[in-house]
């Protein structure tokens, strides 16, 4: 491997991408992490991937595709299973008389090669293409791409249905609870499908003709198939069958809960019903543990903020709340502040509803409210087992909200989440609960508050000069004549000009200004956010413009995700902006 990447270093140096420093260095990292030189370079920013791409295509002789540029042929795709495209990231373009054409990021993998050569029955012709085009195209085709066998279980199903129908004419007594195979592999596909694509919730709704099918990935729903009617009641009884459910039961809303294993990993699956006019509508999330960030260097946070972050979660006691409305992406940050204290010195104890991730090293506890164990009497026996930090999934009343100021008063580290829409108005929240400005003030260390963004495609993202009345409406008139990105489109991301998401943040440190404003009384949102501004603090729209600018995400994302939650809250945000300018 060494030797290898000796000789992808020289041609780097010969082509005056790489100097004789930077190549020792990246060997260095080699020899302790094992990994490949290509990859240790792109990770410490020395080259590009764009870079390697076309000098591992000189250097071996193997043409470079770029898969944004041509058109798939799905049916060469089927010709190779699922589970082999996932592990070893290549990705079939075009099949030929007795050949198969894949693109591949590692075109060296003889044995990728010979699993792809005995899946498809086809030699192998390979292609290098880059590793982050390749994980998208995979995703893309294992999430809206039909499994081809789908078509099989539903003519089984049918036949099956048909005979079993008739039957049930000759004896009104007969119940068919006959769940056989085709509709267990029925809903294995779709569960599958789903988990591979990474998506982040299934939605199974009964429509007058037909039952439909999404998959919520980055935020959006996307539909992906659309089954038989006569299908939806045998789906959702061996599902709900699954969950532990009552699936006689289909008047009311349920709720249930159950775990799989795909590619040696465990997936949970939370399941909800409702009762619609066409029938039950279900939507399963899923928590998929290969999916959540939890690490705080992987949240996507600037400098500043990291800095911050890193600092409130280091602190020995105090309380820290994570603010945002549902699908914000909390728990993932809760979670990784968690990780981050997860010493082996350290007790530390959660309390959910429900536990989405099974932390090592933590104690997690999930609510149970039908056995009385709620939020409040979790709390008060969590004091007793001589916690350091403790996490409350959410703040919802005023009994938990003062036990848990009075905990970060008495030396631990509380850490939990509410739902208002900016850092500042946690305060307020806190206050119009019931629980005393003066203890407020001595509790609460810090605030973050989040909202999630589409991420620009790097493929397809279009360059371009904001003008100058753009600048203007949000009040911050030196943007104009800066570069900015708007989407594209292409086949790697369906034409949307996004994939994948990131967080916009804004860290409020509770210092002596606003500690002393909250035991005056003072938590009003306006106010208090003033006072954070004028000590450094960034909104999140500020925040959003900077990723904007650095071609993360478009001003339009940032817009619709911040500025357009509601008047009131845009016109906050831009009175803050004009405010920093005068500063």
């Amino acid at each position: 491997m060494v030797g290898q990447g000796r000789m992808l270093g020289q041609i780097l140096i010969e082509m005056q991408i790489i100097s004789n420093q930077q190549l020792e260095a990246a060997l260095t990292e080699q020899s302790q992490s094992g990994k490949k030189l290509g990859q240790i370079l792109v990770q410490l920013g020395i080259i590009s991937e764009l870079q390697l791409m076309e000098t591992l295509a000189y250097m071996l002789g193997i043409p470079r595709v770029r898969i944004s540029n041509i058109d798939i042929d799905m049916e060469a795709v089927k010709l190779v299973s699922p589970g082999i495209i996932k592990q070893y990231k290549l990705m079939p373009l075009c099949r030929s008389k007795g050949s198969i054409t894949v693109a591949m990021a590692d075109p060296l993998n003889q044995q990728a090669i010979d699993d792809t050569r005995m899946s498809s029955g086809l030699e192998v012709i390979p292609l290098i293409a880059s590793a982050q085009e390749l994980e998208i195209a995979i995703q893309q085709y294992i999430t809206f791409n039909t499994d081809p066998n789908m078509e099989q279980l539903i003519d089984e199903f049918t036949d099956k249905h048909v005979k079993s129908s008739e039957r049930q004419k000759r004896d009104l007594h007969l119940v068919n609870i006959d769940y056989d195979a085709p509709i267990i592999r029925m809903v294995n596909t779709i569960l599958t499908q789903a988990v591979q694509g990474s998506c982040s919730d299934i939605h199974i709704e009964p429509q007058e003709t037909n039952t439909r099918v999404r998959f919520r990935l980055d935020g959006e729903l996307y539909e992906v198939m659309t089954l038989p009617h006569s299908t939806e009641a045998a789906i959702i009884s061996r599902i709900k069958i699954m969950a532990g459910m009552d699936i006689a039961e289909k008047r009311i809303p349920q709720d249930g809960r159950f775990r799989m294993e795909f590619d040696n990993r465990e997936v949970d699956f939370r399941v909800s019903t409702l009762p619609a006019f066409c029938g039950e509508k279900m939507v399963l999330r899923i928590l998929d543990r290969n999916n959540v960030i939890t690490q705080i260097e992987h949240l996507g946070l600037s400098f500043e903020n990291r800095r911050k972050m890193l600092f409130l979660s280091h602190r020995w006691f105090g309380m820290i709340l994570i603010t945002g409305p549902t699908g914000s992406g909390k728990t993932t940050t809760l979670y990784s502040i968690l990780s981050e204290v997860n010493f082996m010195n350290k007790n530390i104890i959660t309390l959910e509803d429900p536990v989405e991730y099974a932390l090592a090293g933590i104690n997690q506890v999930q609510i149970n409210p039908k056995a009385g164990l709620g939020f409040a009497r979790g709390l008060r026996s969590i004091l007793r087992q001589d916690p350091d930090v403790i996490m409350l999934g959410e703040i919802r009343d005023q009994e938990t909200a003062k036990m848990a100021v009075q905990a970060a008063l008495t030396g631990h580290l509380m850490i939990s989440t509410l739902h208002t829409n900016s850092a500042a108005g946690a305060l307020a929240r806190l206050s119009d609960m019931g629980v005393e400005k003066y203890l407020i003030s001595a509790a609460l260390s810090g605030v973050v508050a989040q909202r999630l963004v589409r991420k620009l495609c790097p493929n397809c993202r279009i360059e371009y000069i904001l003008d100058k009345e753009t600048a203007d409406t949000l009040n911050q008139p030196e943007l104009a004549g800066h570069v900015f990105y708007r989407p594209g489109g292409c086949n790697m991301c369906r034409q949307s000009g996004y994939t994948g998401r990131m967080a916009l943040h804004e860290i409020l440190l509770v210092g002596s200004r606003i500690k002393t404003l909250i035991y005056r009384g003072i938590t009003a949102e306006d106010t208090i956010q003033d006072t954070a501004i004028e000590e450094g603090m960034k909104t999140i729209l500020e925040d959003g413009i900077g990723k904007a600018c650095e071609g993360h995400t478009s001003l339009e994302e940032v817009i619709k995700t911040v500025l357009l939650e509601g008047e009131d809250n845009g016109c906050k945000y831009n009175g803050h902006i004009k405010q920093r300018n005068r500063i």
